[in-house]
């Protein structure tokens, strides 16, 4: 239970800005292309409980703590009308990659604060721990959220970058995949696949803190 408690205290403010900042940044990108749906919806903010999903944003996460893995989750999707875009494959692309986008820069970010904490900040400062803690939870969390929704497969982000270079009816056929999608997030979760996608993307992330980590020392 101790370990429990840690883990929540540590990666819950990483997390909920990764979701928020998710669903924000598709907010945002949508707005620029033309279609203010989710800003009229109350969407474009920073306020964790309008993003709010029970599954996504308290449950899942919960038990990724409980395993003592890193709280993965998703916050409730934010509504956007293509029809609205000045430019739709344009718009399709950008709104959809905006979320992924948003949780690279955000690890890249939370790494550059972690490698300043450790060269920079003696371990005498009394919140030296769970700051490092919480940022090296950041760095983890916003590099498997973008890593997964960069998968091409429907209704993640990957799959709509994709679609933006689809004629209507390939978009069509292949956006039919997304009644497998249960199915398919089974089978990622169950067997090694999901790891021969995210390791790679980990060990980057490893790879630009040390590199972060020499530069600043």
């Amino acid at each position: 239970m101790d370990q429990f408690i840690l883990n929540v205290a540590l990666g819950l403010p990483g997390f909920l800005m990764a979701i928020v900042c998710h669903e924000g940044a598709h907010a945002l990108m949508a707005l620029r292309y033309g279609d203010d749906t989710a800003k009229q919806a109350g969407r474009l903010t920073m306020n964790p409980a309008v993003h709010f999903d029970l599954f996504g944003t308290v449950i899942l996460p919960l038990i990724g703590a409980a395993m003592g893995g890193v709280m993965f989750g998703w916050a409730k999707p934010v509504p956007v009308d293509t029809r609205r875009f000045s430019n739709i494959r344009s718009g399709m692309f950008w709104v959809s990659f905006a979320g992924p986008l948003a949780n690279i820069i955000l690890a890249l970010f939370s790494a550059m604060l972690l490698a300043f904490m450790l060269t920079q900040v003696g371990s005498e400062f009394f919140f030296y721990g769970p700051f490092t803690g919480m940022l090296e939870h950041s760095i983890m969390i916003n590099i498997v959220l973008a890593t997964f929704n960069l998968i091409p497969f429907p209704p993640l982000d990957g799959s709509k970058m994709v679609s933006s270079f689809l004629d209507y009816e390939q978009a069509r056929k292949y956006e039919e995949l997304q009644k497998f999608s249960l199915l398919f997030i089974l089978i990622i979760w169950t067997t090694p696949i999901l790891g021969y996608v995210i390791g790679p993307a980990i060990w980057m992330g490893k790879a630009v803190t040390s590199v972060l980590i020499h530069m600043m020392s």
